[in-house]
């Protein structure tokens, strides 16, 4: 396979993973066989940003707060746009605060 065709197939594969879970869980099974590192750079991420939102928002669903929640959506809106137009302009940028942390913490996702 040529290095262009597999640098978009994993462009691709990184731009599927930020469509919701099953996106991620669709671009893990898309990157088994091409073990493209830039798609699972940014399968990492993404799973991260899907998992943490959860997790997060199980705690936050206790407070009865509009400004706690509003800030809740856009803290994750932002990381999340930001991971996805790293994945468009194919740079392998880690998302604020957390990026680092997800790649050391999902190193099962090859």
């Amino acid at each position: 396979m040529s290095k262009n065709k597999k640098g978009n197939q994993g462009k691709t594969v990184a731009i599927v993973s930020y469509l919701t879970i099953i996106g991620c869980i669709v671009a893990i099974f898309m990157n088994l066989e091409a073990k493209n590192d830039f798609a699972r750079f940014h399968i990492r991420q993404a799973f991260g940003i899907l998992i943490a939102f959860y997790a997060m928002g199980l705690v936050i669903s206790q407070f009865d707060s509009w400004a706690i929640s509003s800030a809740f959506y856009v803290f994750f809106m932002v990381l999340w746009v930001y991971g996805f137009i790293g994945a468009i302009q194919s740079k392998k940028t880690a998302i604020p605060i957390l990026g680092n942390l997800f790649q050391t913490w999902f190193k099962f996702i090859k």
